[in-house]
């Protein structure tokens, strides 16, 4: 009886144990369960956008469509800097190794990889090797091809290959002219230099944003209910600059450059009516397609960034003034101290020793103590506001980046000896383009205009968003002044004085040589200078006026002999393949061919086989060549700058890069 009782006691005490268990276990149940419900809660409800968005991302591809950069013409709608749009292709390895395909009901994964490295190798001409590579790395992105063009990867975008897609990429292109003016873009389309930099905003216009869904597959399409923006193609710009008299201007200074063996070369043209820029050009240069070329000095201005003393083309204001202020005559009898002057201690010569002689001809043989002696009776207060008039010693306002001023101090700055150095040149600093602005309005009766070089912004579409008219700046001297001057004495310095190798055939011409010593290390010493010409014509009623200034020339350095025979074969060129400037000049002589259909070579050598091509294509010429369009071109028949008919063939030799003394050298016909 003892015994059942304890028994019963024990099994109770089981009892009570078994169910203490039981409800340890169903509470953790519960507790778990609680859990669950919490998470998929906050999964489902509370973070429930979180998690769709993430899944979103896993599904979906962000890809930037790059817009087309407007083109940059000029004034005849040629093309100087163009994007062509290109495709780039690439590959998700991962998903061409494990390409999906239905096969009896059920989906099994294929690799494709040796069947895509052969398309591409087919395509593209390189081993099957070098696609396999790409498509065996592990990451889910490659590519596989960049920058293709797309008549030749239209097949390709077709073809629809799962695990492979591409995208639209714009890369820029250039006629290879008036490479400091137009300047460069960077490799992500960015203007660095030149006009590119200055109108970028303009130019580059408006990314858009596509959003793609993958499916299950692989497939690539547009998600539906995400925003799609498209590209928007930027504006172009019209620039003044005549393509044809650019090519002519850059052939000529190159070859002087070379002659003399000259440090660089500047050469401007300039409408005087308009102030309009038709070619502004410098030595050396670079090759606007090929970025490794690129070189900051090389990509400067010179025509606008360099100073220097102009030496005699100064006269101009000391001529004017004289004429104004002092009432000086062509006639007028003046002592030049048997060409050497001495003044506070310091001398100043002629390179013709005069005794006597009359204003005129001391304007036509350059006469430096005639200058200063004039200037000196003008006086500073007098003398500073003309040179001021004129335009030195502030920008000119053209529309390019980088201009400066020049250096002219204030009179309560100069010495004893500033004011009669003034007067032939010395003392102060100017850039090429405020000289020929000088001239510029001596030729436009006196009025001077701001020079610029972009005449119009336009839309896509070709309407004109913004135009640029021609802009009177003001009046450095009467009418009768300026008729006075140039027939006087700057048409006679070039029929008889120090300018006659500016002459050109058919048409007069005025103007003024300079020849200034540099001022080197605080010294004139050595023996470096620079060496200029300005003009314009015809001299009744000017129309075109320019400049060429060569930088420390070597074999020889007066005016006369270096710059002014450039002057004069540039001048005659474009008048020889202007139609339109020969109408504009009123001339009508039979002595100039027909040139309706003429256009410039361009400079070929160092270019590769396809770029050269397409140059020639866009200038109305066409190629035949020998080698192969990979390699560069080392040799063209026809120098460049030369002028042919309209769809002649230009005759290159490509080859395998050669050294840059000799990539220049072409037979001229």
């Amino acid at each position: 009886m003892g015994m059942q009782q304890d028994n019963r006691q024990q099994e109770k005490g089981a009892g009570k144990e078994f169910g203490l268990r039981l409800s340890i276990v169903a509470l953790l149940f519960a507790l778990v369960a609680g859990a669950v419900l919490v998470r998929l809660l906050s999964i489902q409800v509370i973070d429930a956008q979180k998690y769709k968005n993430m899944a979103t991302r896993q599904h979906e591809r962000e890809v930037i469509e790059e817009a087309k950069r407007g083109g940059i013409f000029d004034r005849f709608g040629n093309p100087l800097a163009v994007s062509v749009q290109k495709i780039s292709f690439f590959a998700d390895p991962y998903l061409v190794r494990n390409t999906p395909v239905r096969r009896k009901g059920k989906t099994d994964t294929v690799n494709k990889a040796p069947e895509v490295a052969s398309i591409f190798a087919r395509h593209f001409g390189k081993n099957k090797r070098y696609y396999s590579r790409k498509l065996r790395k592990k990451g889910r992105f490659v590519w596989m091809e960049r920058s293709v063009p797309i008549a030749r990867a239209q097949e390709l975008m077709d073809a629809g290959i799962q695990g492979v897609g591409f995208e639209k990429v714009q890369q820029r292109y250039y006629l290879n002219i008036a490479s400091q003016v137009i300047g460069l873009t960077d490799s992500e389309n960015h203007g660095i230099s030149g006009l590119e930099k200055r109108y970028h905003e303009e130019l580059k216009g408006h990314d858009g944003v596509k959003v793609f869904q993958r499916s299950a597959t692989g497939e690539r399409f547009l998600a539906a209910g995400e925003e799609q923006i498209d590209a928007r193609e930027g504006l172009s710009i019209e620039l003044t600059i005549d393509a044809d008299m650019q090519a002519i201007v850059e052939d000529e200074l190159r070859s002087a450059a070379k002659e003399f063996k000259a440090r660089a070369a500047i050469g401007i043209v300039l409408d005087v009516a308009t102030g309009e820029i038709l070619a502004m050009a410098n030595y050396p240069r670079f090759d606007m397609n090929n970025r490794r070329s690129y070189q900051q000095e090389r990509s400067r201005n010179r025509a606008i960034t360099d100073a220097f003393e102009p030496g005699s083309t100064f006269k101009i204001v000391m001529a004017a003034a004289a004429t104004e202020v002092l009432e000086r005559k062509a006639g007028d009898m003046l002592d030049a101290h048997n060409g050497r002057f001495v003044i506070y201690k310091r001398t100043i010569r002629d390179h013709e020793k005069f005794d006597k002689i009359s204003f005129r001809d001391a304007m036509v043989h350059s006469s430096n103590i005639i200058a200063a002696k004039t200037a000196m009776e003008l006086g500073t207060e007098t003398f500073y506001e003309y040179v001021k008039r004129f335009g030195f010693g502030e920008k000119t306002g053209i529309d390019i980046i980088g201009e400066v001023p020049g250096l002219l101090r204030k009179p309560e700055h100069w010495d004893n000896t500033t004011l009669p150095w003034l007067g032939y040149g010395y003392a102060f600093t100017a850039t090429p383009l405020q000289i020929l602005q000088a001239y510029s309005a001596l030729a436009n009766d006196g009025v001077m205009m701001r020079p610029y070089i972009v005449s119009r912004v336009m839309d896509p579409e070709g309407n004109v968003v913004r135009e640029i008219k021609p802009e009177k700046v003001r009046e450095v001297m009467k009418p009768e002044t300026a008729v006075y001057l140039r027939n006087n004495y700057f048409q006679p310095i070039v029929e008889e004085g120090t300018g006659t190798s500016a002459a050109i055939d058919g048409i007069t011409v005025a103007g003024k040589t300079g020849t200034a010593q540099k001022l080197k290390n605080g010294s004139y010493h050595q023996r470096a200078y620079v060496a200029s010409f300005v003009g314009f014509y015809p001299v009744l009623k000017p129309r075109i006026a320019a400049i060429v200034v060569i930088d420390e020339p070597k074999t020889a350095y007066y005016a006369s002999i270096v710059a002014a025979p450039v002057f004069s074969r540039i001048g005659s060129r474009m008048i020889a393949s202007s139609e339109s400037l020969k109408e504009k000049l009123g001339m009508t002589s039979p002595e100039f061919p027909d040139s309706v259909n003429i256009v410039t070579v361009p400079e070929l050598n160092g270019l590769k086989g396809r770029e050269a091509k397409r140059l020639l294509e866009w200038t109305g010429l066409a190629m035949e060549y020998d080698g192969n369009l990979k390699d560069v071109v080392t040799r063209q028949a026809v120098a460049s700058g030369t002028m042919v008919e309209q769809g002649v063939p230009i005759q290159v030799t490509l080859g395998l890069p050669v050294e840059k003394d000799q990539l220049n050298k072409v037979e001229v016909p």
